[in-house]
């Protein structure tokens, strides 16, 4: 699978942070929204004209998207985007709902006024912010990328445990180019409402009613995991038609 080059990526202006640090985000960001494709091999010549960047730095930042599980590192022959699994998907929201709805429960029994501020601050910046970029075939808006994880991490400042935390972001990140998928699920934004799902979340979480919270942030989870899965069977279905139909015709020549 080639990888999808037709505009480059602009790359953001350092801001005291090393090349190898922007590009990872920019490789991450591609790879969330579907720009270089599940599966696809990363060649450092292509990235590197795409990116308008070296080699070395490039390297570093694909070896730092291997350890989240964005890329892999196939011996001998270079990178590759890690395949999107609905069984990965399903352990890891599991796994999620498990670590994240207990941080969340903590946080609602344990935190303080301070940090009930900071769970409406991050609400109210996300709902300010639109989900998809307009004009660009539904295209995941990164600014709400970043502040949806934002919102998420601020549910869970309060809990007490820094490794419940600390596990809470990396499920939080093997999600993320999952997540997308969600918005090319059938009717998928019609039939679900995000903003509400997330005000409904911190409605409880400002009532103190943790048990609620913690159904609404689970159920949030699986919302999302759902409509990945039904797009991901369609896709599998939609694909083994073809190469079926494929088939008769080369057998009717």
């Amino acid at each position: 699978m080639a990888v999808n080059d037709d505009t480059a990526t602009a790359l953001p202006d350092l801001g005291g942070r090393t090349w190898a640090s922007v590009l990872e985000q920019a490789v991450r960001e591609d790879i969330i929204n579907g720009k270089l494709p599940a599966g696809s091999k990363l060649r450092l010549k292509e990235l590197a004209d795409r990116y308008q960047a070296g080699v070395i730095p490039l390297r570093e930042a694909l070896s730092r998207l291997c350890t989240t599980g964005f890329v892999l590192a196939i011996d001998q022959k270079g990178f590759r985007v890690a395949e999107l699994s609905p069984d990965e998907l399903l352990d890891v929201t599991r796994v999620r709902q498990q670590i994240e709805t207990a941080a969340l429960r903590d946080a609602i029994e344990s935190a303080d006024i301070a940090w009930e501020s900071e769970v409406i601050a991050a609400h109210h910046r996300l709902t300010r912010i639109p989900m998809v970029l307009r004009g660009q075939g539904g295209t995941l808006n990164p600014e709400w990328e970043t502040a949806h994880a934002a919102f998420h991490e601020v549910l869970i400042a309060g809990c007490s445990s820094p490794w419940m935390r600390r596990f809470s972001r990396v499920l939080r990140d093997q999600t993320a180019r999952y997540r997308v998928l969600s918005l090319a699920a059938p009717k998928a934004e019609r039939s679900r409402d995000v903003a509400a799902e997330h005000e409904a979340m911190v409605n409880a979480i400002l009532a103190r009613d943790a048990t609620k919270a913690c159904k609404l942030l689970s159920d949030h989870f699986q919302h999302t995991t759902d409509l990945v899965l039904k797009y991901l069977q369609q896709r599998k279905a939609g694909a083994t038609g073809k190469s079926r139909r494929s088939g008769a015709t080369e057998a009717a020549l």
